[in-house]
């Protein structure tokens, strides 16, 4: 895969060796990310974090990772707030939109919606997240993580054992991941869903037909082997109305005591966040915050991490990072904390 120049828009994109690629690249912007040195490469450069949909670790996590290489960024959010909402295509804000930046970060309630926009844009497009399609950075975010905490426990990628959890219709980010896991050898996923929340086929198929083992269980039963525990949200925005949102919410739960009952010691819980904590839905339950294996903060670190590297690489800097190190002139805890 040629990154230099080119958009991001889907991980049908990457292959194992462009993963590892990514993965090496976000590897080396770790002491950026811990704030132990800072680099202004991309000094003078400048993002248009485009998000029509409602985020916040998405779009400040481009941002942050934009501004530890050097660069500016300039923000539109919500839909009301563009010239979208008088009517303007995709094309022409593309067109308009990047004469003023070097690079587009971009989220969009509509599936597709970021590739048209790609097609009228003269720089390169990160999709940021296209309604329910794709959401690629997260998914290597998902799989840097997965690599690093399996590593932890001498584990691999290939031989995986991974249950995913909850609405796996809606949820882009475990369509994603499921694309990406498929490239490794030999991964066992276990889907665990309300049948109509249940992997789209397609999806299921690509799996399958890539010789990968799929268990497919609407409910937790007995002891799950999993090396990874990936829970999702009810994705209530996709739903065509609250009413049948509400059906789900809440139906699938962890916390201390099902963990312990269901799950290896080891097992790692993920999530892409946000977690809705709600009394209804409670999906993570705030008394597993303790347990080590909870990973999700290690993935939303991670994450400014991956979208480095995707920055670094787009824009061509991946191997000039260091030349423009610089000391950091304030204290930062963020040294100290264990990567």
């Amino acid at each position: 895969m040629n990154f230099k120049g080119n958009h991001i828009l889907s991980v049908n994109q990457f292959d194992r060796d462009s993963i590892q690629k990514v993965f090496d690249v976000a590897a080396r912007m770790t002491p950026y990310a811990m704030r132990e040195k800072r680099t202004t490469v991309l000094d003078g450069a400048i993002l248009g974090n485009l998000f029509f949909e409602p985020s916040t670790r998405t779009r400040v996590s481009f941002g942050t990772a934009f501004n530890l290489l050097g660069g500016e960024v300039r923000e539109t959010t919500g839909m009301s707030n563009s010239a979208l909402a008088k009517g303007e295509s995709l094309y022409d804000t593309a067109r308009v939109l990047s004469g003023y930046s070097d690079v587009i970060a971009m989220r969009h309630p509509q599936a597709g919606s970021v590739s048209e926009f790609a097609e009228g844009s003269r720089i390169p497009v990160i999709n940021g997240g296209d309604g329910p399609n794709e959401h690629p950075t997260q998914a290597l975010l998902d799989l840097f993580t997965i690599e690093k905490e399996i590593k932890y426990h001498g584990g691999s990628i290939d031989g995986l054992h991974i249950a995913m959890i909850g609405d796996l219709k809606f949820g882009r980010t475990v369509h994603s991941l499921s694309k990406l896991l498929s490239l490794y050898n030999n991964v066992h996923f276990t889907l665990i869903s309300p049948k109509e929340l249940g992997m789209p086929e397609e999806i299921r198929a690509t799996l399958e037909s890539a010789g990968h083992r799929v268990t497919v269980t609407e409910q937790l039963e007995g002891s799950v082997d999993a090396d990874i525990c990936y829970q999702t949200r009810i994705q209530e925005e996709r739903f065509p109305s609250q009413e049948e949102a509400n059906r789900y919410r809440g139906k699938f739960r962890l916390n201390q005591d099902i963990y312990t009952k269901h799950f290896q010691s080891k097992t790692v819980i993920m999530h892409p966040l946000p977690r809705d904590s709600r009394a209804d839905a409670n999906e993570l339950d705030n008394d597993l915050n303790m347990n080590p294996n909870l990973a999700i903060f290690r993935q939303t670190d991670n994450g400014v991490l991956i979208r480095m590297a995707l920055f670094a690489l787009t824009l061509g800097v991946e191997d000039i990072v260091s030349k423009f190190d610089r000391a950091v002139n304030w204290y930062s805890n963020k040294s100290h904390l264990p990567s």
